[in-house]
C-alpha cells in the first residue's frame, strides 16, 4: 500500500483538505466522465465550508500520472450552509439527476453565539436539499417525518429513493435506531418528496459502506454504537425493488490492535472492499501513527446471497513497496481486463512480474503495432531507465486503447 501524488488540471480551482464533507458518486453520463459530488467539511481552520465541488479524472497516464479537474458549483435559489457529517446522495427520476443533502452540524447562527459558546456546534435543522446538478439550482424541503437533526449516517440510493441509516442527534446526544426511506420524484416544475418511517434501522455512527459488484448490495462495517465504544458487528444491506432489506453478517477476525483500540476510521475501496486505520498506542509512541488494515469481503455463488468475510491484513510500511519502473504502468480506477495486452493472434495476456524470468511467456513481448521493428533479442535502450527491457506505453486512440513499444508511440 502506497500514496502517490496527483496533480490538478490548469482550469481547477482550490480544493481545500476537507474533513466529513458530503460525497457522492456521479456515473458516466452523455459523454462526461465518472466524477465526484463533494459538499461542505471542516477545514484544518476549523472553518466550515458551504461550497459545492464536482471532481473529476481528465486524464490517466502511465507510472505516477494522474490528472484531476475540480470546479467549484455556483449554487442559486436555496442553497444548503455552510456544515459537516452530512450526506450527499445521487437520485435519478424520469431521465433527471439531482443531489439530495441531509443533515450535518454546524455552528450556531451568529445572532445566539456568546463567548462561551462561540464554537458550540449544534444540528442542521432538518431539511433536505435538492441540487440540480446541470444548472446549479437547489431547493429546501421540510418533511415531517424528518422532526431531529442527524450527522454521521449512512445514506444509501437507488434509482428514487435514499435511505437514511443511523446517525447521532446532538441535541438528545442519542443514536436512535432509524431508518427513513426519502422518495424523490422530479416533475417538470417543483420536485415531489415523500418520507417514509420504517422500523429495522440500526443504531450507528461513521459507519462504512461498500459495495459488493454492481447490484444494490452493500457490506456496512466499522462506526460506533455508542461514544468510545466501536461496532464490531457487520451487516449486509440489501436494496431492490422491494424496499431494504438489513440481515447481519460475521464480521471478520480483528486483531488485537482493532479490537482494544477506542478509534477507527477509514473508507470504502468499492467492489467489497474497505479500508481501515486505528492510531497506533503505546509509550513511547510508536513511529507509525496508525495501523492500516484492508477488510475485503466476497460473494459466492450466482445468486449473491452468500457474502464470505475476508481477512484483515495489516499494512504498516511504506518503504515495502518497490518503485515503479518506466516499462510498468500503474492506472487509477480501472478494471482488471482493461490491463489486458493484445497480442498478434489477438488472445489476452496480462504481464506478471512472477514471470519475469521467463519473459518469453508473460506476453511483454508483444508485437505492439505492424511496424514495430522492437527485437527482444537486439534492442537499444529509448529512455537511460530502460535497464532490462523497454518501456511499454498505454496509447488511448482506438477502441479500448492498445500497448506500444516507447519507440513506437508516435
Amino acid at each position: 500500500f502506497k500514496l502517490r501524488p496527483i496533480s490538478f488540471s490548469n482550469n481547477s480551482c482550490y480544493l481545500p483538505p476537507l474533513r466529513c464533507p458530503a460525497i457522492a458518486r456521479l456515473e458516466p453520463r452523455n459523454g462526461s466522465p465518472e466524477s465526484y459530488v463533494i459538499h461542505g467539511g471542516r477545514t484544518p481552520n476549523n472553518e466550515l465550508s458551504a461550497a459545492l465541488y464536482v471532481l473529476s479524472v481528465e486524464s490517466r497516464g502511465c507510472n505516477r500520472k494522474l490528472i484531476l479537474c475540480c470546479q467549484e458549483k455556483e449554487l442559486a435559489g436555496e442553497p444548503p450552509g455552510a456544515c459537516y457529517g452530512h450526506t450527499a446522495s445521487v437520485v435519478h427520476s424520469r431521465g433527471k439527476r439531482a443531489c439530495v443533502l441531509f443533515g450535518g452540524r454546524s455552528y450556531q447562527p451568529p445572532g445566539q453565539r456568546t463567548t462561551e459558546t462561540w464554537n458550540s456546534m449544534v444540528d442542521c435543522p432538518p431539511q433536505v436539499f435538492l441540487v440540480d446538478l446541470d444548472y446549479g439550482c437547489c431547493s429546501a424541503h421540510y418533511l415531517p417525518e424528518l422532526a431531529d437533526g442527524q450527522s454521521f449516517h449512512l445514506a444509501l440510493s437507488r434509482g428514487d429513493c435514499v435511505y437514511l441509516l443511523g446517525g447521532h442527534t446532538l441535541a438528545s446526544d442519542s443514536r436512535p435506531p432509524r431508518l427513513f426511506r426519502l422518495r424523490v420524484e422530479l416533475l417538470l416544475g417543483s420536485p415531489k418528496l415523500c418520507c417514509d418511517v420504517l422500523d429495522n434501522g440500526l443504531s450507528i455512527t461513521s459507519a462504512i459502506a461498500t459495495r459488493l459488484g454492481s447490484a444494490h448490495e452493500y457490506v456496512v462495517l466499522g462506526g460506533y454504537q455508542a461514544d468510545q465504544q466501536k461496532q464490531l458487528q457487520c451487516h449486509l444491506v440489501v436494496l431492490d425493488e422491494n424496499g431494504i432489506r438489513i440481515e447481519p453478517q460475521a464480521p471478520p477476525p480483528w486483531n488485537g490492535e482493532i479490537s482494544s483500540s477506542r478509534l477507527w476510521f477509514g473508507g470504502s475501496l468499492g467492489k467489497g472492499h474497505a479500508l481501515l486505520a486505528v492510531p497506533a498506542e503505546g509509550n513511547p509512541a510508536p513511529a507509525d501513527a496508525f495501523y492500516l488494515y484492508q477488510v475485503s469481503f466476497e460473494q459466492e455463488g450466482a445468486g449473491g446471497e452468500d457474502v464470505l468475510q475476508g481477512y484483515s491484513q495489516e499494512s504498516t510500511d511504506m518503504e515495502d513497496s518497490t518503485p515503479l519502473e518506466d516499462s510498468e504502468e500503474l492506472y487509477f480506477g480501472r478494471e482488471p481486463h482493461e490491463l489486458e495486452m493484445l497480442d498478434s493472434d489477438g488472445e489476452g495476456e496480462v504481464y506478471n512480474e512472477d514471470d519475469e524470468e521467463d519473459e518469453t511467456q508473460s506476453g511483454y513481448w508483444i508485437r505492439c503495432c505492424a511496424g514495430c521493428q522492437v527485437d527482444p533479442n537486439m534492442w537499444e535502450p529509448f529512455y537511460s531507465t530502460e535497464l532490462t527491457r523497454p518501456a511499454m506505453m498505454f496509447c488511448s486512440r482506438g477502441e479500448g486503447g492498445h500497448w506500444v513499444h516507447a519507440q513506437c508511440m508516435e
